[in-house]
């Protein structure tokens, strides 16, 4: 099965192509970049390099979220065109678990995306499977949580939060990682597909924008809300 794997949910910018779990090209990108500019080019040259055609492809991979809404919005986009022309499976990862399974150990991995203010989308993974559901969270809720668990790695976006760790929760450990398109693609080999119609990024939180705009119009309570056009 010939895969095509890719996360923009964060500034990193993450494509692999593998045939079965055999890697045959992949690129990391690290610079901050307009992913809307950068991604369909560097799946393009990385297609190229293997000699594969789009017909080739039997599978989509994408990380779905959480993240930056601009990043999911452009990988999710990007992944539901591309199944839905090529006719080809659509799965979905998640961006947590992305930074997660390239980092080996036996701890409870603790994946974290800044999410600013102290905040951070969090998730719990051993053994590269989820013991507890991807969240959003204060940094000190995090460290409650991770508390529960006798051996812990925080993993990810840590440099915002690696003061906080070190004074609040000393016997745990933390290693700044990247998310790996090529452990989506293992991953999504055997997972279902999903529906490309009905496939959307999981945010996990609403936009700033959005929340206020919900409080100060007291969103559900009245019959002139309208939640969706």
């Amino acid at each position: 099965m010939k895969v095509l794997a890719f996360d923009t949910s964060n500034q990193t910018l993450a494509v692999a192509l593998l045939d079965g779990e055999q890697l045959q090209a992949e690129t990391c990108l690290t610079v901050k970049k307009n992913h809307s500019i950068s991604l369909m080019p560097v799946i393009d040259f990385l297609m190229q390099q293997v000699g594969w055609q789009p017909a080739d492809l039997d599978r989509i991979a994408v990380a779905q979220g959480p993240g930056s809404y601009t990043g999911l919005r452009v990988a999710v986009a990007t992944a539901k065109t591309l199944a839905y022309c090529l006719k080809i499976d659509l799965v979905g990862v998640s961006s947590l678990q992305a930074l997660a399974l390239p980092v080996a150990s036996s701890a409870v991995l603790v994946p974290l995306i800044d999410a600013r203010r102290q905040h951070a989308y969090v998730g719990f993974y051993q053994g590269g499977q989820a013991i507890a559901e991807d969240h959003y969270a204060s940094i000190d809720e995090i460290i409650e949580q991770a508390k529960s668990y006798d051996h812990v790695c925080f993993v990810g976006e840590v440099d915002a939060f690696v003061e906080t760790i070190a004074t609040d929760f000393p016997e745990a450990t933390y290693e700044a990682s990247l998310p790996s398109a090529y452990e989506i693609g293992k991953l999504a080999l055997s997972l279902p597909s999903a529906d490309v119609d009905a496939f959307l990024p999981n945010y996990l939180k609403k936009v700033e924008a959005e929340e206020i705009w919900l409080k100060n119009n007291q969103a559900g309570k009245g019959d002139d809300y309208i939640k969706r056009v």
